[in-house]
Order: C-alpha cells, then sequence, then structure tokens
C-alpha cells in the first residue's frame, strides 16, 4: 500500500510541475503579446506627432529583455 501511496504522491508532483511550466509559459507569451502591443502604439504615436522617440526606444528595450529572457515563441502564435 505505501508504494502506491509513494507512486501516487510522484504522480500528483509531476503533474503539479507541469502544470506550473505551463502557466509560467503562458503568462509569459501574454505579457510578451502585452509589450509589443505597447512598441506598436508608442510607434504610432511617434509618427503621428503625439509620441517621443525614446518612447519608442524604451518600449523596444522592454520587448527584447522580454526576448532575452523568455524567448520569442509569443511571435509565433
Amino acid at each position: 500500500m505505501a508504494g502506491f501511496l509513494d507512486r501516487a504522491k510522484e504522480q500528483a508532483q509531476r503533474g503539479l510541475t507541469q502544470g506550473k511550466q505551463k502557466l509560467d509559459e503562458v503568462q509569459a507569451q501574454r505579457a510578451g503579446g502585452d509589450l509589443l502591443k505597447r512598441l506598436g502604439a508608442a510607434y504610432y504615436a511617434e509618427r503621428r506627432g503625439s509620441g517621443s522617440p525614446e518612447a519608442t526606444q524604451q518600449a523596444l528595450q522592454a520587448l527584447e529583455s522580454h526576448i532575452a529572457t523568455h524567448g520569442d515563441a509569443f511571435l509565433r502564435s
């Protein structure tokens, strides 16, 4: 009986770990999408004359930092 409980506990732990990894992945993709949207808005505002090159550069740097940390998979979704 103890062996069964140990295996069940291990499987449950693996499931929790996989679920957390998937959640982290989804959150990173969502954050990447938000940063990409912010870059687009900053660029659009700059082109229309109501934004600044500095705001566009900051948004680009934030996006590049996110890509360096989490990869660019969100660009393909």
